[in-house]
């Protein structure tokens, strides 16, 4: 699915228009993109999952197309894990059984 798809789904979900539905769309790319610009950046929906910055070390590598050795740099990331309930329904048979309250 692409984001034109997305946004027709979302639209005919909620019965919205498919302008309301990209303005909705946008705007949640731009608050996530947001929150993982800060230091701390993080914005947790229960059951989904959870989107986070990720600071990757320096490390040294290689070129592939000559071998030789070359310094790769230290940058910002975003990571994504899935919730539980999305695990679920992305691969029912090896997800987790949910967790019992006592």
């Amino acid at each position: 699915m692409n984001k034109t798809e997305l946004v027709e789904a979302m639209a005919n979900d909620a019965q919205i228009s498919k302008i309301q539905a990209k303005a909705a769309l946008e705007s949640f790319i731009s608050n996530v993109s947001n929150a993982l610009a800060e230091k701390e950046g993080k914005v947790s929906l229960v059951g989904f999952g959870t989107f986070s910055r990720h600071e990757r070390a320096a490390k040294k590598g290689h070129n592939p197309s000559t071998g030789k050795p070359m310094d790769i740099a230290a940058k910002s990331v975003a990571k994504f894990k899935p919730g539980a309930e999305l695990a679920r329904a992305v691969h029912p048979e090896k997800a987790a059984p949910a967790k019992k309250k006592k």
